[in-house]
């Protein structure tokens, strides 16, 4: 059976295992959409380049198997060599306690689920849930309908998290395909400081799809850190949309670094709402065989004196494919708006493809604003040098590589985290090398 009939079969089923039913209006309502739009195809623009039917032409289980045997070793091998943060650990989209390590005390952290059921938290989702989510899109709409899995994080005025808090989504045991339609919610009130790491990870042979939707806001004189480590399986898709609103003198910046997964779309929407606003996006795809990974992002510039920096790099291996489409959106009342898009990108070989297309829209005249894209090829010249001096091809090229994505790690403030990323470069770049 299709997913889409799937979808529409199944809801009243997956109402019926809540506890929490304040939102069924909204969820029912939300399907109702997502059965008008169905899913995007390639003759939709923002999906030009990226097929969805080897996703949406399978058949998923809606309601995943708690059991596990998931051990503190296979999380030890996940970590960062992160001894000194904390860490949340979801198995089959559960909050596993036992499994996590939490010793934030001025803070609020609840698994969706949790604070779902809380009445004392009905006012914050009132306030913040679905409010700066798109509407009008497909997979957001069937987050909504779905949503069960994910978490809460509050930071209340001039709280500074310490700690750098690593989120883990593990699958494990499961015999059939299944869908997972993860929510998280960050709010970083006024003076506040977080950072959150989030990785996904599959054990089993059969498909997980994870169609995630994260709404940040971050308050003034605020600073709000999300880096997004994609290194999952073959047997894994991943839909991701995120959204940050900032008000003034906040600065939040998304990090992401998708190195493994079948088929990867990251849609990431900054809505600035205030003036001296920084927003930072980073990215670097390192990618082989026919995997996939698509990176939209648009910036709303929506009041003067703002900056946004967009850099992405990307590797392409095999018969690989990357698409990049990013947009700035530059208000008429946005004046003295500084903003700054590239997209570079390397084929390795001849059956890699990449898509890629910077978009600017101004309506304020006294802006400085650019963009661009490279797609290319190694340097011969600096590959010959090296090698002249007894590097090994390979060593060689791997060293160029790193040379090439790492200025895209420069805002990397978690030295475990920039460690761990050099890693999988010298990984997916098949070298033991130290960077």
């Amino acid at each position: 059976m299709a997913l889409s009939e799937q979808i529409l079969q199944n809801h009243t089923s997956f109402l019926e295992t809540l506890h929490h039913r304040f939102l069924d209006e909204d969820r029912k309502g939300a399907l109702q959409n997502f059965e008008t739009m169905g899913f995007p195809t390639k003759k939709d623009e923002e999906y030009k380049y990226t097929n969805l039917k080897e996703i949406t032409e399978k058949s998923y289980n809606f309601f995943p198997k708690e059991s596990h045997n998931i051990t503190k070793d296979q999380i030890d091998a996940l970590h960062l060599g992160e001894e000194n943060f904390d860490w949340i650990v979801f198995v089959n989209g559960k909050l596993r306690k036992e499994l996590s390590k939490i010793s934030i005390e001025n803070a609020e952290l609840l698994s969706f689920n949790y604070a779902l059921n809380d009445p004392r938290h009905k006012e914050v989702f009132e306030e913040y849930f679905n409010t700066i989510a798109a509407k009008d899109l497909a997979f957001t709409n069937l987050n909504l309908a779905y949503c069960n899995f994910g978490f809460f994080l509050k930071v209340p005025k001039n709280v500074v998290i310490e700690k750098p808090i690593h989120v883990f989504y593990l699958s494990q045991n499961q015999e059939e395909n299944t869908i997972y339609n993860t929510r998280n919610l960050l709010i970083a009130e006024q003076g506040s400081k977080i950072e959150i790491i989030e990785s996904h990870h599959n054990y089993d042979d059969t498909f997980v799809l994870t169609n995630s939707v994260t709404e940040i806001f971050t308050y003034e004189n605020a600073k709000a850190d999300w880096h997004k480590v994609q290194n999952d399986s073959d047997t894994s898709y991943m839909i991701d949309h995120t959204f940050a609103k900032q008000e003034r003198d906040s600065l939040t910046t998304v990090n992401t670094f998708s190195f493994g997964g079948k088929l990867v779309r990251n849609n990431l929407d900054f809505i600035q709402n205030g003036e001296n606003i920084n927003s930072f996006m980073n990215g670097i795809t390192i990618i082989g065989k026919d995997q996939l990974v698509d990176h939209h992002t648009a910036v709303h510039h929506n009041t003067p004196n703002c900056e946004s920096y967009q850099n992405y790099k990307g590797i392409y291996k095999d018969r690989s494919h990357g698409v990049f489409n990013g947009k700035v959106f530059v208000n008429k009342i946005a004046q003295k708006t500084n903003a700054y898009q590239q997209n570079n990108n390397i084929l390795l070989d001849e059956g890699a493809t990449i898509d890629t297309k910077p978009q600017l829209e101004i309506f304020a005249d006294d802006v400085k604003c650019s963009h661009g894209c490279t797609v290319g090829q190694l340097n011969k010249d600096a590959l010959f040098y090296l090698r002249a001096r007894g590097i090994s091809r390979k060593e060689a090229q791997a060293l160029l590589l790193y040379a090439f994505a790492n200025d895209a790690m420069q805002n990397i403030d978690i030295e475990p985290l920039k460690l761990k990323i050099s890693g999988l470069l010298a990984e997916k770049l098949e070298v033991e090398m130290e960077f």
